[in-house]
């Protein structure tokens, strides 16, 4: 058993050998290569560069974890739903990948903890959550390959969150269902969007949107599409029965 443990146990100087077992409880098998793990939590704003010079942080594992979720997503749905057309499965497949939604599993796996970055956790954005859980995915592939990484997918993903029946009612943008309900029944649709920062030392935008001249709903967010957002979902509830109705 000891020589086991020498096997699977960081070994290169530096490690951080309590950073190696939570991701190996995290993942549920042992990693090869820990530093790319580091690298997937490791914000810009340390400015880190490797031997080369070049940047050593998330955003580019942030890349290829995205391609390897979208794939193997994809993969899952044309298997699972066999009738379901081209525009069906891609609007599914957005569902499961929406911003919002990784952002919750990153929230859910509190990812976060393990973030390295010269800013607090608290300034950084609420992407973070999402963006460092494609991070970890790339990582998974770099590290273990393809099928390790879509078994993590299956583990964190599908099987716990995936539910076909309940994706065909999720919206995943309440200002594009509000502007394509506006354009089908022939409304004018405005949208004012403000910088509202007041005395908060965090930016913030205000958004008023008015339907045939009168204003509907009220935003207010650290990002104007958040804001746009959070004011769109006012105006649905304000329509929900019209628009449900279509």
């Amino acid at each position: 058993m000891n020589f086991i443990r020498k096997i699977v146990t960081p070994s290169s100087k530096g490690e951080d050998e309590g950073f190696y077992y939570a991701m190996r409880d995290l993942l549920n098998f042992y990693p090869k290569k820990i530093e790319f793990y580091e690298r997937a939590f490791t914000h810009r704003s340390l400015k880190k560069v490797d031997k080369n010079g070049e940047p050593l942080n998330y955003e580019r594992l942030e890349f290829l974890g995205d391609a390897m979720l979208g794939s193997v997503i994809a993969s899952y749905l044309y298997k699972k739903v066999p009738k379901g057309t081209e525009g069906y499965l891609t609007q599914m497949r957005s569902k499961i990948v929406s911003r919002e939604h990784l952002n919750e599993l990153g929230k859910d796996l509190n990812l976060i903890q393990f973030v390295k970055s010269n800013i607090s956790k608290d300034h950084i954005g609420d992407n973070i959550h999402g963006n460092i859980f494609e991070a970890l995915i790339g990582a998974i592939y770099l590290d273990r390959g393809y099928n390790f990484c879509k078994k993590f997918i299956y583990e964190k993903v599908i099987t716990p969150y995936v539910d076909i029946a309940k994706l065909e009612g999720k919206v995943t943008s309440y200002k594009g269902l509000i502007i394509e309900w506006c354009q089908k029944q022939k409304k004018k649709y405005h949208i004012d969007t403000y910088e509202d920062t007041g005395n908060e030392s965090v930016k913030h935008f205000s958004v008023k949107i008015s339907i045939d001249g009168e204003q509907i709903a009220k935003g207010r967010a650290t990002s104007k599409k958040k804001a746009e957002e959070q004011a769109s979902k006012r105006v649905y509830y304000a329509f929900q029965s019209q628009i449900d109705n279509l």
